[in-house]
This record gives structure tokens, C-alpha cells and sequence, in this order.
């Protein structure tokens, strides 16, 4: 099992969550530290397509010209932490997408935090967008191309979720006093799917799949859940003492910031706040800081 105390190193785990941890435990974690993929996750489409390997301790995703698949957690969860060991879909991958992400399934007002892995041609590089949706509104794209290899083997990657930050490979401060929308009240369940989308996924749709190399296999381990289940407690995720809301994680410290901008310089090849086409006011959130 990975656990929040791990740390990250500059390599490939930093690319995602550029954040070092250390976590202490705190009062009403509600986590069980799964030792088997089917302890917090289920089979959320294409059961067929969904293998447990290894005694049910990691899983494999396929994607073939029938169908993809994905799994879900089997509750929802206000604030904590989430993460897993993922090794992407190896070699020619262009126009296939792998998502880690959270949402709150609530149409029209949905909250959503995503991680998607855009496939790539032999040689290329994966890039990886993640997106922020709050109360219905997302259009918050950002792209980050990755200079390691993550279909080589297995990297660590985290979501963590509290009232004054969400920290995937950004920074998303609750900037809420300003006018920006935060994803605080629903709770979200967390999701895994591998899907084909040539139409956009690699290089905007240029490169499409070549279903030639299919299937297209990518792996799941090391299923870790630290968060406020809903329903469960009732003071839970209003708790100060979660370990996600103390005072080392409402900012980040030099070193952390330092390479939060070093991913943003030399591989962030895509951000909406600076998309004048899009926005030629850039949104208030974009001018916030980390």
C-alpha cells in the first residue's frame, strides 16, 4: 500500500504532485488503507475490460475497438487525499486517455478534479491536463509535458483536497472571497477510466489511434483513501484537526514553490490564464499566486 507519509522525490512523482509530503495522523481519518482494489473500488463499466492481478491488489485497464473501461470508489468523500501507483499504457498510445480524477456526479453543478494522460506517438511525450471543475464550471486546462517516461514503470500520483487548496500538478487556492468558485460542499467519489479519444486527445486529433497495437493496457496499485466519507461522520470534513488542514498544507514552502515553477517553465505547454483567445482578461484565480 502507498501511504500520505511517503515523500516525493524530484523525479517522476514530483512531475504530478510537486508537493513533499510528510502526514501526521489526525482525528477522524476515515481511511482503511485498502490492501485489495475491491476493499474501496468497484467495476464502474466494461467489467470484461477490468483484470485484478496480483490477489486483487492492483488492477489492469484495456482498451480495445469493443469498448474501455473504468472503476470508481464505492463512497463519496468530502476533502483528504487520494492516490494510487499508475503505469501508463506503453509505446504507440496516441488518441487513447487514462484519467485519475474526482467528481461529484451532480449534473449541471458538478465538482471535478482531474488528471488525464493523453497518449502519444512512439518517442513523443506523454503530457498530462488536468482541469478543475467548481459548482458546473471548469474550462481551467492546463497541460504539462512529462520528461520521464511514465509507461516504464510505476509512479505515485495524489490528489489532496482541503478549504483552502487542491494541490494535483497545480495550485488551486480557495480564492472564493474573490468571486472564483471552490469545490466545497459535494462530496466526490474517485475514478479511474481508460478511453480512446482521437478526435482531441493527441496533438489536438492529428495522430489517431491505431487500433493495430490494441489492446492497450495500463496499470492500477497501491489504492490509498484518506478522507471524510459521505455519509459518515457528521463533523468530519469541518474537523481542523485533519491532517489536510493544517498549517504545513495551506501553502506551499520555498523549496515546493521553487519546483512547482520549475515544472511550469520547462514543461507546461498549455495554460488557460494566459489563453488570450479564450481570455483576454485572465480569470481572477489566475492572478492569485501560489
Amino acid at each position: 500500500m502507498s501511504s500520505g507519509r511517503d515523500s516525493i522525490s524530484m523525479s517522476a512523482g514530483l512531475a504530478i504532485c510537486v508537493v513533499a509530503l510528510a502526514l501526521a495522523s489526525a482525528a477522524q481519518l476515515a481511511s482503511s488503507r485498502p490492501t485489495t482494489f475491491a476493499q474501496d473500488f468497484q467495476v464502474a463499466w466494461a467489467d470484461t475490460h477490468v483484470r485484478q492481478i496480483d490477489g486483487g491488489r492492483a488492477v489492469q485497464l484495456l482498451l480495445d475497438q469493443n469498448s474501455g473501461c473504468g472503476f470508481a470508489s464505492k463512497r463519496k468523500y468530502l476533502f483528504g487525499q487520494v492516490s494510487m501507483r499508475i503505469k501508463l499504457v506503453p509505446g504507440d498510445s496516441a488518441g487513447t486517455v487514462a484519467a485519475f480524477y474526482l467528481n461529484s456526479d451532480t449534473a449541471g453543478v458538478r465538482d471535478e478534479l482531474d488528471f488525464e494522460f493523453l497518449g502519444n506517438r512512439s518517442g513523443q511525450p506523454y503530457t498530462v491536463q488536468t482541469n478543475i471543475f467548481a459548482h458546473g464550471k471548469g474550462d481551467r486546462e492546463q497541460r504539462v509535458n512529462l520528461w520521464f517516461d511514465p509507461s516504464a514503470d510505476f509512479h505515485l500520483y495524489r490528489i489532496r483536497w482541503s478549504h483552502s487548496q487542491i494541490v494535483p500538478v497545480r495550485v488551486f487556492k480557495n480564492n472564493e472571497a474573490k468571486g472564483v468558485g471552490y469545490p466545497n460542499s459535494q462530496p466526490m467519489g474517485v475514478y479511474s477510466t481508460l478511453w480512446e479519444a482521437d478526435d482531441w486527445a493527441t496533438r489536438g486529433g492529428l495522430e489517431k489511434i491505431d487500433w493495430t497495437k490494441a489492446p492497450f493496457v495500463a496499470h492500477y496499485k497501491d489504492f490509498d483513501i484518506e478522507g471524510c466519507p459521505v455519509p459518515g461522520p457528521a463533523r468530519c470534513a469541518s474537523n481542523p484537526t485533519n491532517w489536510w488542514e493544517g498549517a504545513n498544507y495551506k501553502g506551499l514552502t520555498a523549496l515546493e514553490a521553487r519546483k512547482y515553477r520549475w515544472v511550469r517553465v520547462n514543461h507546461m505547454i498549455y495554460d488557460y490564464c494566459t489563453d488570450k483567445s479564450r481570455f483576454p482578461v485572465p480569470p481572477p484565480e489566475c492572478t492569485a499566486g501560489i
